[in-house]
């Protein structure tokens, strides 16, 4: 992969580049922490994204490795874009053809925030037009736009007129694991579902539990993180593999990558007991499990006939929300009042109903507010005497 701002001559594969792992809000925290765990270089916590310095298989390995980030990306050029020719020239100056030819299709998006330009649609426009112009300009013919699947995804972040230009590294979300083809009527993002463990502080020693587990998801992440297998490993491709310069020399690198990684992870996890009332959804967390490459044993339980047998566990779960699934306060209260006699139990919930936490006599030992989709939740975390 090439530096954009350098000559052909000067371009090379082992230039350290600026990455940004974008996540889930009120998770930057726990990337952060996962990032610093991998080790990656240059690592800094940041609200909305986390930066991180590396050579292009640095960006390639965090799409691989990371279970919280959202996306990837690259920082391609930062200039001054006071009005729109501001913004049209700088986006021209930056070599597009190491990434993008006319056969590549794209997508532009744009956020715009305390600048003279801010409508982010318009700002996206002169962003693909720049681009468009400067490959039309070699051969005549121009790529087109894609907004459901294009390879190349550009990214405008205008902040006080000043711009900043990234390449998503990424493709589709990387939430999309690639294991998880069967889901419930309401599924947790994987991504998320990470990051609640994480936040969890389980240690991946204790027995974890689930049990209103949909199809499967926090259980299957726990299982993937407890064995260190790489999350990434089941995506059939990334966004910069469909790249222009994505030739062959890249793809032998690209395989010994994953061969590297998939030699690392262990056979070894603590119990994790995951359990659901609806045999439909164990059906699909039984088959996302055997994707995933995990032996997880789902059972046929209600969360009413949990009960504690003296042993410290941990229980993290998405319990259903009465905007999602019609619960409400009873249901809420009934499980409560299972989770207060689970003595020496941690739990932890990610909650879109208040109810949850009305139900529970103990103050939370931490809360957290999350967005899960459209709904704004609370991780809440209780430590049962």
């Amino acid at each position: 992969m090439m530096d954009p701002s350098k000559t052909s001559g000067e371009r090379s594969v082992y230039d350290i580049q600026q990455f940004l792992a974008t996540s889930i809000p009120g998770t930057e925290r726990v990337l952060c922490d996962e990032l610093l765990e991998l080790g990656f270089s240059g690592v800094r916590f940041n609200r909305g994204a986390i930066p991180f310095r590396g050579r292009w298989r640095e960006g390639w390995r965090a799409c691989l490795v990371s279970r919280i980030a959202q996306r990837i990306r690259v920082l391609l050029h930062r200039f001054p874009a006071p009005d729109e020719e501001a913004l049209y020239a700088g986006v021209r100056a930056v070599d597009w053809r190491p990434f993008l030819s006319w056969r590549q299709t794209l997508s532009v998006g744009a956020f715009c925030r305390a600048s003279s330009i801010r409508h982010s649609g318009f700002a996206a426009l002169k962003v693909k037009d720049a681009i468009v112009d400067q490959i039309r300009g070699d051969g005549g013919k121009r790529p087109s736009v894609s907004r459901e699947d294009p390879d190349v995804r550009v990214y405008l972040y205008l902040l006080k007129d000043r711009a900043s230009i990234y390449l998503d590294l990424s493709g589709e979300s990387l939430h999309r694991r690639g294991y998880r083809m069967e889901t419930g009527e309401a599924p947790l993002r994987e991504t998320l579902a990470a990051a609640i463990l994480r936040l969890s502080e389980w240690d991946r020693t204790a027995p974890l539990v689930d049990p209103m587990c949909g199809s499967g998801t926090i259980a299957i992440e726990a299982a993937l993180w407890a064995s260190g297998r790489p999350p990434g490993l089941s995506r059939e491709r990334f966004g910069f593999e469909r790249w222009a310069n994505f030739g062959d020399k890249e793809e032998r690198m690209m395989r010994e990558l994953r061969g590297e990684l998939r030699g690392g992870g262990s056979e070894k996890i603590p119990r994790i007991l995951a359990s659901d009332l609806d045999e439909n959804v164990l059906k699909a967390a039984r088959a996302n499990a055997r994707r995933a490459g995990v032996r997880i044993s789902f059972k046929h339980r209600s969360v009413f006939d949990l009960q504690g047998d003296g042993t410290r566990k941990v229980l993290v779960t998405n319990p259903p929300y009465g905007v999602r699934l019609g619960t409400g306060p009873d249901f809420c209260r009934r499980v409560g009042s299972v989770f207060s006699r689970l003595h020496g139990w941690r739990i932890c919930l990610l909650a879109g109903s208040p109810d949850y936490e009305r139900s529970i006599s103990l103050r939370p030992h931490r809360k957290i507010q999350l967005p899960n989709g459209d709904l704004n939740c609370d991780f809440l975390t209780y430590e049962i005497p």
